[in-house]
């Protein structure tokens, strides 16, 4: 049995306890490796990252940060956990947004274009200040990179989906084990 109520033993051949912080734990290096490999792709296939692109690698940063929080204590995990929920949603809906772009016929819809809105204003003041890591160069419909027939949108959506199922696990059998 996955979860027990009690510590396994090697000798009792049951498989260990999985608890919230280790679940905290992997959730943190994931978004930190999501963050490695995005830049390590951008950099390596020399990519043009868009506004969404960046911004979700930023959302990938604060949830390994989030993440990383969590594991420090039930009470700050409870206020981390809720914050790594709500930008999980975001990120959900960024990428999203990003796949639908990148569905559209070419040439009938862009990201670029009218008024900014704030992430394309917080993207462009990060790309003043550190623009080697966040300059966007790209349009967020272009599809510069598939792997396994998938674009870096709709891996990042699958990677925020499956954050957030682990994070609200992580926070359901936290609750239930502190009653």
């Amino acid at each position: 049995m996955l979860l027990t109520s009690r510590p396994a033993s090697p000798e009792d051949g049951e498989m260990p306890m999985i608890t919230p912080r280790h679940v905290w734990m992997l959730l943190a290096l994931i978004c930190t490796g999501a963050v490695i490999l995005s830049f390590g792709l951008t950099a390596w296939l020399d990519l043009n990252p868009c506004y969404l692109c960046i911004f979700q690698r930023t959302l990938f940063m604060l949830l390994a940060l989030l993440a990383a929080l969590a594991v420090l204590g039930q009470a700050v995990a409870r206020v981390s956990g809720a914050l790594f929920v709500l930008g999980c949603g975001i990120g959900i809906g960024a990428a999203a947004y990003q796949t639908w772009l990148q569905l559209q016929p070419p040439g009938s819809v862009s990201c670029l274009g009218g008024q900014p809105g704030p992430i394309e204003g917080l993207v462009e003041w990060l790309g003043q200040q550190m623009p080697a890591l966040f300059l966007a160069t790209g349009f967020c419909e272009d599809k510069e990179l598939t792997i396994l027939g998938l674009s870096l949108a709709n891996w990042a959506l699958a990677a925020f989906a499956v954050c957030l199922a682990a994070a609200g696990w992580a926070l359901w059998r936290a609750r239930r084990a502190g009653r």
